[in-house]
């Protein structure tokens, strides 16, 4: 089921990719007023069954010039595995925030770094107690921008988290792939 899934997500991403042409990516020059230079955007993820997760992480931005754009967001995560073998049913909330900075190579690449701090359970391996703790991520990496009209476009990015810690990271892996949009 997951590999069907997982195919099928690329496969309209593919689509998309290729029947969108890059006319609809929005430009700014010196003239620009500050309405004109904000964009928002995020993420947003859903997954139901034994294993629950909802995100929205909404996000700011603006554009300084035609090739470099800066802002900040907010991070919201909720997790529910059921049946879990070690801790049994598990529930949790994540938030936190973040800053970003994107540099435009072309009207649909871009380069992309990001810090984010975000706030989660952790459940120490010698006690099993469980706390709250703050992680960091800084995050660097690329993307593409896919226009679907004037303004509004997805993003793909791949992204590689050099502060990552195994066991404290809320990421299985430093290399994160995150799928968002802009308007």
């Amino acid at each position: 089921m997951q590999k069907a899934n997982t195919f099928l997500f690329i496969s309209i991403l593919l689509l998309l990719f290729a029947s969108h042409n890059s006319i609809c990516q929005k430009y700014v020059d010196e003239d620009s007023g500050i309405i004109d230079r904000i964009y928002l955007g995020g993420n947003f993820g859903l997954q139901f069954g034994s294993y629950t997760h909802i995100e929205a992480s909404p996000l700011v931005g603006y554009m300084i010039n035609e090739k470099l754009s800066a802002g900040v967001g907010v991070i919201y995560q909720y997790f529910r595995i059921r049946g879990n073998s070690q801790f049994g049913d598990y529930e949790t909330n994540i938030y936190g925030g973040k800053l970003f900075g994107r540099y435009n190579f072309s009207n649909q690449v871009f380069g992309y770094s990001e810090y984010e701090n975000i706030n989660r359970d952790f459940r120490s391996s010698s006690t099993s107690d469980l706390s709250r703790i703050w992680v960091p991520a800084f995050f660097i990496g690329g993307g593409y921008f896919q226009p679907i009209g004037n303004r509004a476009g997805f993003t793909v990015m791949a992204l590689y988290n050099l502060l990552h810690f195994p066991g404290r990271s809320p990421y299985n892996s430093p290399f994160v792939l995150r799928v968002g949009f802009t308007i």
